[in-house]
């Protein structure tokens, strides 16, 4: 299958700005025969803490009607994750279940009709803010899966990070992402995450195909995101998509080298540090035959462990 990873420049609560280049940048990644393209950590607004309110989308949310718009035209599975507010009120449907590093500053818009490059997308409505006097509302750092249109499933991050604790609450699952079309089942983790090999351990053990990282992983940190970006893939003898953001924030810059791993832990693309799409056919079949060579899942002592 071909993958993409989407290395882009997320500007400051800029959603509209965002969300084009997003979308253009995954539409170079079509043109390059990708199925399956990944954008980094809230690629649509960056840590918006400032206005954070506005930030957010209820679900159903416009960023995510565009993606699956783009997903159905283009016949292609989408991965990143949004700042959703959760109201308690009915969302968009899904054909699954609920499954940075760092933050930065300030506010962001939405709205108005726009049309994506070459025509592909059609952007249309505007988020629908929540009354100031309703408090019951809570915000999560949502990851999402399209495939062709339908929304595979959802995942809300398990483990924020640091200042992310003020603002989102955590998510209380961690489970495959099933795609139907594809017969493939995604592990799906979000940017701090990496540092915690029980959550790719328990993907994996539940039958993931093939595991994600979306993430806004932050300077001088590069070191760890490559060691770690790789050592997930090694110890569960599974290929790993790692995306990350570059560019800067108010409070940090980032690195990128966003990368696509095989099971061997080989790494087959690297970003760098520029915005730049890059894409290869990794063999999803291949972690098979090395867990027959290395029978690391058959061998693990669950007595002791």
């Amino acid at each position: 299958m071909k993958v993409a990873c989407i290395q882009m420049d997320v500007l400051q609560c800029r959603k509209q700005e965002n969300l084009e280049k997003a979308l253009y940048m995954a539409l170079k990644a079509v043109e390059k025969g990708a199925e399956l393209i990944v954008f980094p950590e809230v690629f649509s607004t960056g840590f918006c803490y400032d206005n954070f309110s506005h930030a957010a989308e209820s679900l159903p949310s416009p960023t995510l009607e565009n993606l699956a718009c783009f997903s159905e035209a283009n016949d292609c599975i989408i991965l990143g994750s949004i700042i959703q507010k959760d109201s308690g009120e009915c969302g968009i449907e899904s054909d699954g279940e609920d499954g940075g590093e760092d933050g930065g500053e300030t506010g962001g818009e939405t709205g108005g009709e726009k049309v994506f490059p070459e025509g592909k997308i059609v952007f249309s409505g505007k988020v629908k803010e929540m009354p100031e006097s309703k408090k019951s509302a809570l915000y999560y750092n949502l990851g999402f899966c399209f495939e062709s249109g339908n929304l595979a499933g959802t995942y809300r991050k398990t483990h924020p990070f640091k200042a992310e604790n003020s603002y989102f609450s955590k998510g209380n699952s961690i489970e495959p992402i099933s795609l139907k079309k594809q017969s493939l089942k995604i592990g799906f983790e979000i940017c701090y995450e990496l540092r915690f090999p029980e959550v790719a351990r328990k993907l994996s053990l539940a039958g993931s195909d093939l595991l994600v990282t979306t993430a806004a992983f932050p300077n001088p940190r590069a070191e760890h995101w490559k060691t770690l970006a790789k050592a997930r893939a090694i110890e569960n003898q599974i290929p790993h998509i790692a995306c990350n953001r570059t560019g800067s924030a108010p409070d940090c810059t980032y690195f990128g080298n966003s990368m696509i791993i095989d099971a061997w832990g080989e790494v087959k693309a690297d970003a760098g540090s520029k915005e730049c799409v890059i894409v290869y056919d990794l063999d999803l079949a291949g972690k098979d035959e090395i867990r027959k060579a290395i029978p690391v899942f058959e061998d693990r002592r669950t007595e002791l462990y």
